[in-house]
């Protein structure tokens, strides 16, 4: 079997980072909707909920670059046009949100989308002991879950 110089098969680090750019393809539009809200929220939560969308568009540009940065660090090269984002994209497209609650079964709803794709892509690094990968999306695993959590709360919804 073939390694890279990380020490991980090739064969299937190369299928890693399709799950990869299918993951990043999907954030990026996660992050586009989180700019959206931001911009068009409008009602007696905006104040709050403004500025709450921007740390999780914030948030999720950080990771954007961090699931680059993972593609690369196995041998790929990250997708980087709005073309393939759309093509891979599994999201909803939140188009014009400007409601309080739809602004947050929004943001669930792509989480759940996220996380998804995510328990996929963990499936398949922890077969190959992909440690790196493994690291990274189990943090953000953590974080959506709790984040999908809050939301429910706010909105007064049971998970």
């Amino acid at each position: 079997m073939k390694t890279n110089l990380i020490g991980l098969p090739v064969k299937e680090s190369e299928l890693i980072v399709v799950e990869l750019n299918v993951l990043l393809s999907n954030f990026q539009v996660y992050y586009q909707n989180l700019r959206g809200i931001h911009w068009n929220i409008r009602g007696k939560r905006f104040f709050d909920l403004h500025v709450k969308f921007e740390q999780l568009y914030n948030d999720s540009q950080l990771k954007i670059d961090m699931i680059a940065e993972r593609v690369l660090t196995l041998g790929g090269r990250p997708l980087h046009t709005f073309e393939d984002y759309i093509k891979f994209n599994q999201l909803t497209v939140g188009k014009n949100v400007s409601n309080d609650e739809k602004a947050i079964h929004l943001i669930v709803d792509s989480l759940s989308k996220l996380l998804k794709i995510e328990r996929e892509i963990l499936e398949k690094a922890s077969e190959i002991n992909d440690e790196g990968t493994n690291t990274m999306i189990s943090d953000f695993v953590s974080e959506q879950e709790k984040t999908i959590w809050m939301m429910c709360a706010w909105l007064e919804e049971e998970l």
